[in-house]
């Protein structure tokens, strides 16, 4: 338990940290006008792709580690799954943040088992119980249900595992396959968002935004996945 309050003082500090810093870089070198403007972000983002064109495989493995880094630290999939699809486009975007989180995930994972797993025996045992007996019946297939239902916190369900003593080689395949169609989807619209700033001057009106097919695919897909994920919720966590 002590373990537990430590790692998440801790977490807490280097999130603050990392945020602080941050943003007094970001106001040393410009002001909230000129960050917030349109033209601002199309120059930076070029400047950004140009970089990564002439140093792709230095920037590919800055990333990875980035994202390998930010979920062992606790971080959440969404917007780094966005920034690989405006970097790296929806297909290589996809790749690089699906392994990234699945490997940080992994990481997260082997982590709990040797400092966290009293922690969430004492919270969480009781009430996730119920799904033990599927997990040992077909922990792969279950997994890979289970990744890509969601239902719970990013974070949290990576550590929940902890719990059913799970094998790491199935918790690795397991988590890369169950959330690769959302990464998919939010790396897509990632992707669409880049297409927009790149050819367009000024920024389009939100009825413009909403009809193109590089934005309102990847939200009908989204919302597909989830119905899905919720129909699946049902039936798995019922059963």
């Amino acid at each position: 338990m002590e373990k537990a309050k430590k790692f998440k003082i801790f977490i807490a500090i280097f999130y603050l940290a990392i945020l602080i810093f941050f943003l007094i870089f970001l106001f040393t070198k410009f002001d909230l006008k000129e960050i917030t403007s349109y033209k601002f972000i199309q120059s930076n983002l070029d400047y950004f792709l140009r970089f990564k064109e002439t140093n792709f495989f230095i920037t590919s493995f800055v990333f990875f580690v980035f994202i390998t880094a930010w979920v062992f630290m606790l971080g959440f999939g969404s917007p780094v799954a966005l920034l690989g699809g405006l970097i790296f486009g929806k297909w290589y975007g996809t790749l690089i943040v699906v392994s990234g989180l699945s490997l940080g995930a992994t990481f997260l994972y082997i982590f709990g088992i040797f400092f966290l797993k009293n922690f969430l025996e004492e919270n969480f045992h009781d009430k996730f119980k119920k799904f033990e007996l599927s997990f040992k019946k077909n922990e792969l297939i279950f997994l890979i249900i289970y990744r890509f239902i969601g239902g719970l916190p990013f974070q949290l369900g990576n550590l929940l595992p902890v719990l059913f003593n799970v094998k790491i080689i199935n918790y690795l395949i397991s988590t890369f396959v169950g959330i690769a169609p959302q990464i998919f989807v939010i790396a897509s619209l990632g992707s669409g968002i880049e297409k927009i700033i790149t050819e367009n001057e000024t920024m389009p009106t939100f009825i413009d935004l909403i009809f193109l097919k590089e934005i309102y695919l990847p939200v009908l897909f989204f919302i597909i996945i989830l119905l899905v994920a919720i129909l699946l919720k049902n039936f798995f966590y019922k059963k």
